[in-house]
């Protein structure tokens, strides 16, 4: 049997963010494309970050509790790509005139494997970190993702 790499087994559709977006062009995509989360990408195109559904729950928690948000805090530790129910994602009141921007509430720690890793050590990386998704990169850009579902279909396909 071939060993797999993370080439064999990403999407190779990324979906991803730039760190300008404001929190309310943020929301709307996360809904509009049915996803939890996207990697964070600078002008140039270069992986500076990641950000989830749970980091505008939070920005937005901590704001009305008057405290300030700071994204680097609990970096992956807690299973944050939970789904949100509808009732949730609804309760996120963002205003349109909204100064906060991606860059603001991602969490800059950045998780990546390359093409040419195994999928053991994808597993190793994901597992080790307690997150849901890894980016696959080239050269610090992304092209590529590996979610747990990814994962899976591997482990069913054997």
């Amino acid at each position: 049997m071939k060993k797999l790499t993370a080439k064999d087994i990403m999407n190779r559709e990324v979906l991803t963010v730039n760190a300008e977006l404001s929190l309310q062009g943020l929301t709307e995509f996360l809904l509009q494309k049915s996803i939890s989360g996207a990697p964070v990408t600078s002008r140039d195109g270069k992986l500076i970050g990641v950000v989830s559904i749970t980091d505008i729950i939070r920005h937005e928690t901590l704001l009305e509790k008057g405290l300030q948000f700071n994204s680097r805090h609990d970096f992956y530790f807690h299973t944050v790509e939970n789904r949100f129910s509808h009732q949730d994602l609804d309760s996120l009141h963002l205003g349109d005139e909204s100064l906060v921007t991606v860059q603001d509430i991602m969490t800059p720690t950045i998780l990546e494997v390359g093409e040419k890793d195994t999928v053991q050590q994808v597993a190793d990386t994901m597992i080790r970190n307690r997150i849901h998704r890894v980016v696959v990169t080239r050269e610090k850009k992304p092209i590529g993702i590996i979610s747990t579902a990814d994962m899976l279909k591997v482990i069913r396909d054997m």
